[in-house]
């Protein structure tokens, strides 16, 4: 028997190029479905009439600490950056067999409950079972939303000469999983304190981008929004200017990352601009409507900064770097699988 000579995916997302190949496998012939499965866009759009129902769906599967809470903001965060909010949300967990506790389950429904609470969002549903084969939980969400039509944001709306915006920082999220994941480890190089710190990102700045998706939408005229998350910013960056149809100049000074979150990458050899990067938020302004939208995040103590902007898609997506500019593409894999 001649072995396989297909040799199987590494761990992450789907390659970019295998997920285009299949989906354009699946014609839309549904005329409600405004915005359907492609590279790029966080969530589906779905015409119900006076409004759209926005719909999306993602797993935590790079750690067990947490997860109910990373899951219903991970997905919260999708739904936001069409404009809608994130109202009902569906859980399916499966459990480890081997410690499938009642302590576990617990701790995962009170964080569930936590954040549903802090969001106003409901749980409608989901499913639940033990299951054989796997080595820790992993819970997939779905959530819905709703968005008045006029107030629908859609990445095919960028234009050459838009801004792009960032919130936050690079790699909240990543942070966050390595300085819980492999404290330890990083105890040996790093002082406790900063791993505290580190540790903390997952509440403080938070994972979370829905505010600062509502307050945006309400201050200008944005054209498109991105969650970046597997494979960090600049995956998100590429993924924004694919599902625009345009291309990217970003200048990487610009792309502010935390001091901590620098130490704990160096400490692994890995990139923060490819890893986890849920907490930030990407945005398309109008070059006129930027001021007023940094003014509007400001206010409310969200720290925004303008990353590059878009060019014609001829020009592709490229990288300010020490003084030359250069092309990238999305990371094959997220920086954290490296590690973790």
């Amino acid at each position: 028997m001649r072995p396989n000579s297909d040799p199987s995916f590494p761990v992450g997302k789907l390659p970019h190029i295998e997920l285009d190949r299949l989906l354009a496998r699946f014609p839309l012939n549904d005329p409600r479905i405004i915005v359907g499965p492609r590279l790029g866009e966080d969530a589906a759009v779905i015409d119900m009439g006076d409004r759209y129902l926005v719909s999306t769906t993602d797993p935590i599967t790079f750690t067990e600490e947490r997860i109910g809470w990373y899951c219903v903001h991970v997905n919260a965060n999708d739904v936001a950056t069409t404009g809608a909010d994130p109202t009902w949300f569906f859980a399916t967990l499966l459990l480890p067999e081997e410690r499938a506790s009642r302590q576990l389950v617990d701790a995962i429904f009170k964080d569930i409950r936590v954040s549903c609470e802090t969001l106003d969002i409901t749980l409608c549903g989901g499913h639940t079972e033990i299951t054989g084969g796997l080595d820790r939980p992993v819970l997939v969400g779905h959530m819905l939303g709703e968005v008045e039509k006029h107030r629908l944001v859609r990445s095919d709306r960028v234009m050459s000469g838009d801004l792009i915006l960032l919130t936050q920082f690079a790699a909240i999220e990543g942070t966050a999983i390595l300085a819980r994941e492999k404290e330890k480890e990083l105890a040996r190089t790093l002082k406790q304190e900063l791993l505290d710190k580190a540790r903390s990102f997952l509440t403080k700045p938070g994972i979370s981008v829905v505010r600062a998706a509502r307050l945006a939408c309400d201050a200008g005229t944005i054209h498109s929004m991105h969650d970046p998350t597997e494979g960090g910013i600049l995956t998100g960056v590429w993924e924004l200017a694919e599902a625009g149809g345009v291309g990217v100049l970003v200048d990487e000074v610009s792309i502010p990352v935390c001091p901590e979150t620098r130490l704990i990458c160096d400490a692994f050899d890995i990139d923060p601009l490819g890893l986890l990067a849920s907490g930030a938020l990407l945005m398309v302004v109008d070059a006129e409507d930027v001021d007023a939208v940094i003014a509007a995040l400001s206010i409310e103590n969200i720290p925004v900064a303008v990353i590059g902007h878009i060019v014609n898609r001829e020009l592709g997506c490229s990288i300010l770097r020490d003084g030359k500019k250069m092309p990238f593409a999305p990371y094959d894999r997220d920086e954290i699988a490296r590690v973790v």
